[in-house]
């Protein structure tokens, strides 16, 4: 299982604005539901899944921009492949929680003490 960041950047656009090709972004990704999971954040997308499917949802999203008649897109990917335990998005975040919960402990613990 991995997980990838990733962003697609329409290139000459007519507005600033890429909103539009973000919603149609999170169409292409509703039909691969059952398939992978996925989460809008506001400066990219996150996918979760095998990694083979994850690269043709990559591409399937990559070509969103280009059906607008747009003549260049560039798509930053960053993957997360760890083989050695299931890693899930859900997983990463528990594990960064409960050592902030383990650091709020140990102050509360200290603050005790004084």
């Amino acid at each position: 299982m991995a997980i990838v960041d990733v962003t697609v950047i329409p290139v000459g656009t007519e507005s600033p604005s890429v909103s539009k090709y973000v919603a149609e972004i999170q169409e292409v990704l509703k039909s691969y539901d059952g398939k992978i999971k996925y989460q809008l954040t506001p400066m990219s997308t996150i996918i979760e899944g095998e990694l083979p499917l994850l690269f043709e949802v990559i591409q399937a999203i990559h070509e969103v921009p280009f059906k607008h008649g747009l003549k260049r897109v560039a798509t930053n990917i960053r993957i997360d492949d760890r083989r050695d335990k299931l890693s899930t998005m859900e997983g990463k975040l528990e594990s960064v929680q409960s050592h902030l919960k383990e650091e709020d402990e140990k102050l509360a613990k200290a603050d005790d003490t004084i």
